[in-house]
């Protein structure tokens, strides 16, 4: 399948913020990464969000099988049309809906906690399963991102995936916005300034969705603390970053130790935001 973006392609993104769903993966892609997840939930005995230890945040440093999804070069050739040639992961984060469980994401920017400059960062949500209305898929406002860093609140948290139920201030709770639908195997993508929610998966199927966030190597994380990112295409002249290292194994010993002291770093570099100042607030994972 063509990646390539064309230049139309580049235009609606640079005037509305996201790319609409085009497809990424083949359906045999889906069912691979889809059956490796499934599998080491069935042998934990639970689902990654249910799981200690923060996997669902920058799950590509555990399996292998998420750092080769994170790296496939069909998602790189799209992100690299829009950022250029050298790039980092930055974070990754696991989406998963149950069904009947009542999650939901509250109006904000992802912007709002990632504490990067300049704002060049991009997010490719990826679909292991169907990502409609119905499922809770993403819902954006057109053409927001222009309007820059908006300030946030707490809002509520129960069964808010935010973890202090930040929320754009001046959108109400129940703006529907436009439906950003994902087939399984395809991807969307939003810029960090796109303000953006999703409503709780009201079907029988469970929702999967990656939300990929690269950002050119130029870019640099605004705190004291020295973050770590993982170079997937490109080189990296800037060394803003302490560079991650593939997982080897599973979630084997190694892996587990380089994830856990990499989402440390993280969250304790963002965690003393403020939601109301437009600085930032950790993303729930």
């Amino acid at each position: 399948m063509a990646t390539a973006l064309k230049p139309t392609d580049v235009e609606h993104f640079r005037e509305q913020g996201f790319m609409p769903a085009r497809p990424i993966l083949s359906a045999g892609e889906v069912a691979h990464y889809r059956g490796c997840l499934e599998a080491f939930e069935a042998a934990q005995g639970a689902t990654l969000g249910e799981l200690p230890g923060q996997l669902r945040a920058k799950t590509h440093l555990l399996f292998p099988w998420m750092d080769e999804l994170a790296r496939h070069p069909a998602i790189l050739d799209v992100v690299e049309g829009l950022i250029g040639p050298d790039i980092l992961i930055y974070h990754v984060t696991s989406w998963l809906k149950e069904p009947g469980t009542g999650s939901y994401v509250s109006w904000h920017q992802d912007a709002t906690y990632f504490g990067l400059d300049p704002a060049e960062h991009v997010t490719a949500w990826v679909a292991l399963s169907n990502s409609d209305l119905e499922s809770g898929c993403v819902r954006v406002l057109p053409g927001s991102h222009r309007q820059g860093q908006r300030p946030h609140e707490s809002g509520p948290t129960e069964g808010n995936l935010l973890s202090n139920g930040q929320v754009l201030r001046d959108i109400p709770l129940d703006e529907p916005g436009v439906a950003l639908e994902v087939p399984p195997g395809h991807l969307s993508v939003h810029h960090t300034h796109l303000m953006h929610a999703s409503g709780p998966n009201r079907t029988a199927e469970r929702r999967i969705g990656f939300g990929i966030s690269y950002i050119p190597t130029r870019v640099r994380h605004l705190g004291e603390t020295r973050l770590t990112a993982m170079l997937v295409r490109g080189e990296d002249r800037f060394d803003h970053f302490e560079h991650e290292v593939p997982p080897a194994g599973e979630f084997d010993d190694a892996a587990r130790a380089r994830h856990a002291a990499a989402c440390e770093r993280f969250f304790s570099s963002h965690g003393s935001r403020r939601t109301g100042d437009g600085a930032g607030a950790i993303e729930a994972h």
